[in-house]
């Protein structure tokens, strides 16, 4: 079942099993923490699922973040917009003009309108175009993926977790120096920085290859348990050469079916599991020097 109410390309909610496992042979049940949150899957299902007692969620985009502060604070108000959403042209070209000045507008009004746009866009890509066109005359309309009931439904759902969830709004790195330090020890990091390569495609926030180089110091120097996935590209191998990692198949659509390699890089000490029952994991831990017994 899919926890979260927005659409990510390359979304990780496919790892919930893997990395609900690694908090559960590492005896970490407290904080499960992500520095970018972005859609939020995993975190989500092991907290729906109760694996973990609080979720921590940072986005550096005050859009993302708009987001999940409406779904935590304005539930209500945020479940009646969406059940009353006009679904046309005009209003989502209103919705955008939003996300373009969002300083302009309330805290909630950015959240609506992320939501919004992450539902009528092409694969949930902010920046992307309307699903079925501008003319509407595609095979798919704008309304494809904004199932009103079933979206209203897991946000309702996530709302009544709301103590458990805990907002911020900071660069990775202000976060890694500033909010990561106070963590007590119960907590377990993943780290899912924007792609090396497509990230202009993907991403309202994209890094440049010193913005790679600088945050893979800082989640190196991390304390606190961490795992961390990425694009398989020879620039973010070389950056965590030193660390423990593999590599595994993804398939993800973004404007068309894409099909590749990402890189899993987990922190020192920490213990993998034999398996998860992910077939595409499952057969790189096989091949790994696990630290279980």
């Amino acid at each position: 079942m899919n926890r979260t109410p927005l659409r990510y390309p390359g979304g990780k909610q496919r790892l919930a099993p893997f990395i609900g496992e690694i908090l559960e042979i590492n005896g970490i049940d407290g904080n499960y923490v992500e520095p970018y949150a972005g859609g939020a899957g995993v975190a989500l299902e092991l907290l729906l699922a109760k694996k973990i007692k609080r979720i921590h969620l940072n986005d550096s985009d005050i859009r993302i973040y708009a987001f999940w502060h409406a779904v935590k604070n304005e539930n209500e108000k945020l479940c009646g917009r969406i059940l009353s959403a006009s679904l046309t042209i005009e209003e989502w070209e209103r919705r955008r003009e939003v996300l373009k000045s969002p300083e302009q507008y309330s805290l909630f009004e950015v959240g609506y309108s992320t939501f919004y746009m992450n539902r009528c866009n092409r694969s949930g890509v902010l920046n992307a175009g309307v699903i079925g066109g501008l003319n509407q005359s595609g095979n798919y309309k704008m309304d494809a993926r904004f199932s009103r009931n079933d979206l209203i439904r897991r946000i309702e759902l996530i709302g009544l977790y709301g103590d458990s969830i805990f907002l911020s709004n900071l660069d990775a790195e202000e976060f890694i120096d500033n909010y990561v330090p106070v963590l007590d020890d119960n907590s377990l990091l993943y780290f899912d920085p924007p792609y090396y390569n497509k990230a202009k495609d993907l991403y309202l926030n994209s890094y440049k290859p010193k913005d790679h180089e600088r945050i893979s110091r800082a989640i190196r120097n991390v304390a606190k348990p961490w795992v961390l996935s990425y694009d398989n590209v020879p620039e973010i191998i070389e950056l965590y050469s030193a660390m423990s990692h593999f590599t595994y198949d993804l398939q993800y659509s973004a404007a068309r079916n894409y099909k590749g390699k990402e890189v899993f890089v987990f922190s020192d000490f920490l213990k993998l599991p034999k398996s998860c029952g992910l077939r595409y994991i499952d057969k790189e831990l096989c091949g790994i020097n696990c630290l279980v017994p």
